[in-house]
């Protein structure tokens, strides 16, 4: 169920909400977990009992651990809960990648494997249910004892099936605040947040994907749609113009979406950490990655890098301890070749940048800005080599081995105007206007009221497109 979607924003969500604001203060997080579970079911019902086994399993290994005094019992808890989180994403997103790898070496076919279906959402409810265990090892937060709590958490709709990735600590208080969660001034920047996310995604994502789209095609479970001019077919300028539109598409797409689950978050009286800061106005690689998908990169630094001892140990080990992270942080995003590549690629310019680069880019202006751009939009053409219609051979070629082909200006003159907008609404710029009126109030609710109109045409057009990283 898309939150830009018809079903969800005038059949679920009114539903959710009325049951979860009339329920007694004691049956709320039951009436969020069952609504969470509903949510879940709608698309993919067959792949309930994954999330089941996953919370199960975190929520069991968590007060194991937590009634332990022994170290080593402790540990073992741990490691069973992690490895039967783990198992789970093992086989239904890398089992393919490893099988057919095997299969192109060893030369024998696997069709059965190739056929595993990725369940909604399993990369971030592993993660987010094993960052809570993992912490009750740590002794930082208290094991939860009520399964209803703790299924609520890890199944919240708002963040299950893209993110932000919630740590229970981030909620934990307001889960066990049974009455006064939330109040009229808390629901109505709820709702301002969830508007001002959809229209990032309806308005401006789905946008600028259709100049991507008329350049590759359009597909769906990997048979084409719609026919593009074809990448081989575009001259190099056009190459990289759809390059550039993938980039801000990928960004108004998945940064709309956190904002949507934050806003919703908030209807409900949580809040969910931040998950983008305007990373394209960064001025090196190692600050777009501090404002880039930052749940994330938080989990990674918070339970892979320090753990493997962070820059404590020497330079060599942080080096070693960089490739590790960039080597799953690529991973993590998806089962193939090209998603290696592209975390081993921001792991070499992170590494340069920390032995002598960052310094000198701290120091310019413009320069630093149009590197980091320049970095960033190439690492998206690595990121999207993986997409039917592309190709990292193809992409790469297109880009830095200047041929002809089908010209820019007609896209240009099509497409000029959301490309602007975009960019503008990637830039701190809008944020800065709204700000000095956000106050009034009816400024504030007239914008908001225009935005939800404008989002609504759009998807009675039936023009939205589902989230991007609903893949991951």
């Amino acid at each position: 169920m898309l939150f830009s979607s018809v079903l969800f924003l005038f059949r679920f969500l009114p539903a959710a909400l009325i049951l979860y604001y009339i329920s007694p203060a004691r049956l709320k997080n039951l009436t969020l977990f069952l609504c969470s579970l509903v949510f879940y079911s709608w698309g993919e019902i067959k792949y309930l009992w994954i999330m089941a086994v996953v919370i199960l399993v975190n929520y069991a290994g968590a007060i194991a651990i937590g009634r332990s005094d022994n170290r080593i019992s402790r540990g073992l808890f741990l490691a069973l809960s992690v490895a039967g989180s783990l198992s789970m994403l093992l086989y239904f997103k890398y089992a393919g990648f490893f099988i057919s790898t095997a299969a192109q070496i060893l030369r024998f076919d696997a069709p059965e494997i190739k056929a595993i279906v990725l369940p909604l959402g399993i990369s971030f409810y592993t993660f987010q249910s094993m960052s809570y265990t993992i912490d009750v090892f740590r002794q930082k937060v208290e094991y939860e004892r009520n399964i209803i709590n703790f299924g609520a958490y890890v199944a919240m709709f708002p963040q299950l099936i893209a993110g932000p990735i919630v740590r229970y600590s981030d909620i934990s208080e307001k889960l066990h605040i049974l009455k006064g969660r939330f109040d009229a001034a808390r629901v109505e920047e709820g709702v301002s947040l969830f508007v001002f996310g959809l229209a990032k995604k309806v308005l401006l994502a789905d946008g600028v994907n259709m100049l991507w789209a008329d350049i590759v095609g359009t597909y769906s479970d990997g048979r084409i749609v719609a026919e593009g001019i074809g990448l081989a077919n575009a001259s190099t300028p056009l190459a990289w113009l759809g390059v550039i539109a993938y980039a801000l598409y990928i960004y108004n797409d998945f940064s709309g979406y956190s904002l949507m689950g934050i806003g919703l978050g908030k209807m409900l009286g949580f809040d969910f950490p931040s998950n983008f800061d305007l990373p394209y106005v960064s001025r090196s690689i190692t600050e777009f990655w501090r404002r880039w998908h930052m749940t994330l990169s938080s989990w990674f630094r918070e339970y892979i890098y320090i753990p493997l001892g962070g820059n404590r140990k020497g330079l060599p080990r942080q080096m070693l301890n960089l490739f590790i992270v960039w080597l799953l942080t690529g991973f993590w995003h998806g089962a193939g070749w090209n998603f290696i590549l592209w975390g081993m690629y921001y792991c070499v310019f992170l590494i340069v940048e920390k032995l002598f680069l960052l310094k000198p880019l701290e120091k310019g202006k413009v320069w630093p800005r149009l590197y980091t751009l320049l970095v960033v939009v190439v690492g998206w053409a690595i990121f999207a080599a993986n997409d039917p219609g592309v190709g990292l051979g193809l992409i790469i070629n297109k880009l830095f081995i200047p041929q002809g082909g089908v010209s820019l200006l007609y896209f240009a003159r099509n497409y000029g105007g959301i490309l602007i907008v975009a960019a503008l609404f990637s830039s701190g710029i809008p944020m800065k206007l709204y700000v000095k009126v956000k106050d009034v109030v009816c400024v504030r609710i007239a914008v908001t009221l225009l935005l939800f109109t404008a989002c609504l045409a759009y998807i009675a057009s039936g023009g939205y497109k589902p989230f991007l990283y609903f893949n991951f």
